[in-house]
């Protein structure tokens, strides 16, 4: 071969590899997982799009999701974890359930929770200074931010008649939700 060709070979190849190597290259993929109907959650797979856009990333041309809802079905969640775990997604992104069954699942694949509880208590994190592992999210620690609630209330009225709180004792979820409410008996 002579001299020129093998030139023009090699810069050939060169030129078509980025072409072929880009063919090859999958998008990312997210996996949105809930325990329960996707229908139910519509506005928030609306805002999941919104924060996805926000930071770049647009469905179906620079990242796939894949949604996943066990239907009220907890027994489901394990499955449908592996499942997306086999499909190597890049996340796993889950309310308190399923997020709760991707940790059970992987060490390996991360892990963006969404819950009204504590993290350390509910097994996500090892604590809230030092996370650790391959779960982290966002928490409302509604639990936990009950008594700095009280305490809000009563620095904006030193002394009510009453204070009356309202809890959601569903004992489907992680930890009740809270209200406050301070005024005359």
């Amino acid at each position: 071969m002579r001299r020129r060709e093998f030139i023009t070979l090699i810069g050939g190849t060169a030129a078509a590899w980025p072409l072929a190597a880009r063919g090859q290259s999958a998008l990312p993929v997210i996996g949105f997982l809930r325990d329960t109907p996707l229908a139910d959650a519509t506005h928030l797979v609306a805002a999941f799009r919104q924060g996805l856009k926000e930071a770049g990333f647009i469905e179906g041309q620079n990242v796939m999701v894949e949604y996943r809802s066990a239907e009220h079905q907890p027994h489901r969640l394990p499955a449908l974890v592996a499942d997306l775990v086999r499909q190597q997604v890049a996340l796993i992104v889950g309310n308190t359930p399923s997020a709760l069954a991707a940790k059970s699942a992987t060490t390996t694949v991360p892990i963006v929770f969404v819950t009204g509880g504590d993290p350390v208590m509910q097994g996500f994190v090892a604590s809230l200074n030092r996370p650790g592992g391959n779960a982290t999210g966002v928490s409302f620690l509604t639990s936990a931010s009950g008594t700095k609630r009280l305490e809000l209330v009563r620095q904006l009225m030193p002394k009510p008649a009453a204070i009356a709180m309202l809890v959601d004792v569903n004992p489907n979820l992680p930890s009740g939700t809270t209200c406050c409410a301070s005024g005359p008996t």
